[in-house]
């Protein structure tokens, strides 16, 4: 019986507060950005994290790529706790995460050639010559589907979609175990969308690289997740098979994003969940559930104790009335 198959990501109750002044003579407020966020990622899977703006999507983006320092919980990649690791050994495991964010017109440098662009990973990370350098860029560029007279050209002379191939590009240089992907495809055209994200499914089926892709669009995250993490106010509240949660979706607040979701067939289309009102502020944090205050099933034990995550039909579900509500 061969071995399970262990997880290149293991993120274990990830929390990161800021503290934030709130003007002259008042106290500093500390604001939840990340608050207890817990999942696994293994080769070749894809976790979808979704939730509305303020989250705290890009906050884990960040956290994860080791950008930022956790405030507390654990961080394992490839097997070595991030926490409390030496420079040397954060060194060797930054490659290894890598990131594609939003916007391709930003994410790029205008003053360079991209030749030089992608071959800098390398530069910084490897040592090989420069040759060497050229030539597995080129070979990458090949992969994601640009041209070789593209190599001296500035990120000016392309098009969104071109330039994301090129973000994708240099995430990918370094062979990377896991890229974060924080709303690739939100800046692109529609018809643009489709062949990034087929490019994508194409590198990991080629690379096998595990991938965070974040987004706010469901869409997108059921043609290309496994599994998905539901966020809201800096937590996790759903979490599961991609199937089990578009199948049947049991938190109040997820059932709202699935029913926001345009669908073409009158078949699909479900009855509506409203959300009532916006995200509360974070300088100002509701007791208890976090969604109470938005939520049609709220009672006083949801304003008062926080739920858990636990195990219900196949997924993780954080909801006291889960069982009564979806009856």
């Amino acid at each position: 019986m061969s071995d399970a198959i262990q997880p290149i990501l293991v993120a274990s109750e990830l929390s990161r507060h800021y503290h934030v002044s709130r003007g002259f003579m008042k106290p500093a407020a500390t604001v939840k950005a990340l608050n207890s966020v817990s999942f696994s990622l293994a080769p070749k899977k894809t976790l979808a994290v979704v939730g509305e703006s303020g989250c705290g999507k890009s906050t884990l983006a960040r956290q994860l790529t080791l950008i930022e320092e956790l405030t507390s919980g654990q961080l394992q990649i490839a097997g070595v706790d991030t926490v409390g690791a030496s420079a040397a050994d954060l060194k060797i495991l930054r490659p290894k995460v890598q990131m594609v964010f939003q916007n391709p017109y930003a994410s790029l440098n205008p003053r360079k050639q991209i030749g030089t662009m992608l071959a800098e990973p390398l530069l910084l990370n490897t040592s090989l010559s420069a040759a060497e350098r050229e030539e597995k860029v080129r070979a990458m560029m090949t992969r994601v589907g640009l041209r070789p007279e593209h190599y001296h050209r500035y990120p000016h002379m392309f098009s969104g979609g071109q330039r994301q191939r090129i973000a994708v590009a240099r995430a990918m240089m370094l062979t990377p175990s896991v890229v974060v992907a924080d709303e690739p495809t939100s800046a692109l055209d529609v018809s643009i969308q489709a062949q990034i994200l087929n490019l994508f499914m194409d590198l990991q089926d080629e690379l096998g690289i595990a991938y965070v892709f974040i987004s706010h669009n469901l869409s997108v995250v059921e043609h290309v997740a496994d599994d998905v993490l539901v966020m809201y106010f800096g937590v996790g509240v759903e979490h599961g098979p991609k199937d089990v949660l578009f199948d049947r979706p049991l938190h109040p607040y997820t059932r709202a994003l699935m029913s926001a979701t345009p669908a073409i067939r009158a078949e699909d289309r479900g009855s509506k969940v409203k959300l009532l009102g916006e995200l509360p502020s974070p300088l100002n944090p509701p007791s208890g559930c976090a969604f109470n205050t938005r939520c049609p099933f709220a009672t006083d034990h949801c304003r008062t104790e926080v739920p858990k995550l636990r195990p219900i039909e196949g997924r993780l579900v954080a909801c006291h009335r889960v069982e009564e509500i979806t009856v």
